[in-house]
């Protein structure tokens, strides 16, 4: 249910009415929990970074970047420098935006695992949303490994089985083949067509995606892939407060945790769970911070 201002928000021509937005709007008003906006403009917000999340996993699924661990990653030195343990950090002097495009634009060049090609997307989709000067502005010191996220992409998890195209969900391997512990799972985009994109797969339905991950069991597995009951999804609503913004500069940030766990294609859970850990450890032991 879409509520605006309080009040039962009923489809109108007022907003876009491409494919892709008209399913995502249709999504959002057959949900039973409420989906509520201050205005129209942030709801059309929201079904424009939406459209874009889908754009770029689609973007992506068409390139040539692969699907490969963290010990063999690999990408644009131009732009991106690789660490030792199989990340990407910006180059000083290079701007957010054009070394998020280019990803994209030389796709051959890079290699990364499955959580690490969500970030990506979801990088690009707000570069898509909010323009080329706000995200070198508020994106400014990125850093691509794993779940390893900027604080203004604001993720969180939704438990629940009602996906928005957008959204991204995990398929779960709970008893991988312990010589492709990279199959442990598959975070996916929903798209807007009822499949899903994941990086290594590509786009299937819901049935391909579990067909692919029931060939890296364990040969002693007993329980098959499934999909999980949750979702992910970025602050639409503090994105959107950054759209609005016409000038001034991004204040400081907190540099995020970071967990290097060279465990390829976990979940967002599992890696905010490793946080998690870690913050508790660091409560007790300074040396850590």
């Amino acid at each position: 249910m879409i509520v605006i201002s309080g009040r039962i928000f009923q489809h109108s021509g007022i907003l876009p009415a491409g494919m892709i937005e008209s399913s995502i709007l249709q999504r959002l008003q057959q949900d039973f929990r409420i989906h509520p906006y201050q205005s129209i403009d942030e709801l059309r917000f929201e079904l424009e970074m939406r459209k874009n999340i889908i754009l770029s996993a689609r973007a992506m699924s068409q390139g040539r970047s692969q699907f490969v661990s963290f010990a063999k990653s690999y990408c644009n030195p131009r732009y991106w420098r690789l660490t030792e343990m199989g990340g990407f950090r910006l180059r000083p002097g290079v701007r957010p935006s054009v070394a998020i495009e280019d990803i994209f634009r030389n796709s051959s060049l890079y290699g990364f695992e499955c959580a690490t090609a969500i970030m990506i997307i979801y990088y690009r989709a707000v570069l898509k949303s909010i323009g080329r000067n706000l995200f070198d502005r508020y994106f400014a010191n990125l850093y691509l490994y794993s779940w390893i996220e900027d604080q203004d992409l604001g993720l969180r998890t939704y438990y629940t089985y009602h996906f928005i195209p957008g959204d991204v969900v995990y398929f779960e391997n709970p008893e991988f083949h312990p010589e492709t512990p990279w199959w442990r799972g598959e975070s996916a985009v929903v798209l807007e067509n009822g499949t899903f994109f994941g990086h290594g797969v590509g786009i299937g339905t819901a049935e391909q995606m579990l067909q692919h991950l029931n060939k890296a069991r364990a040969p002693w597995s007993t329980i098959p892939p499934f999909l999980r009951d949750s979702v992910l999804r970025p602050s639409f609503k503090h994105l959107f407060r950054i759209a609005m913004q016409r000038q001034g500069s991004a204040t400081y940030k907190k540099p995020p945790v970071v967990i290097h766990h060279n465990e390829s294609s976990i979940s967002y859970e599992h890696y905010s769970h490793l946080k998690k850990v870690y913050n508790q450890m660091a409560s007790v032991n300074p040396f850590l911070k």
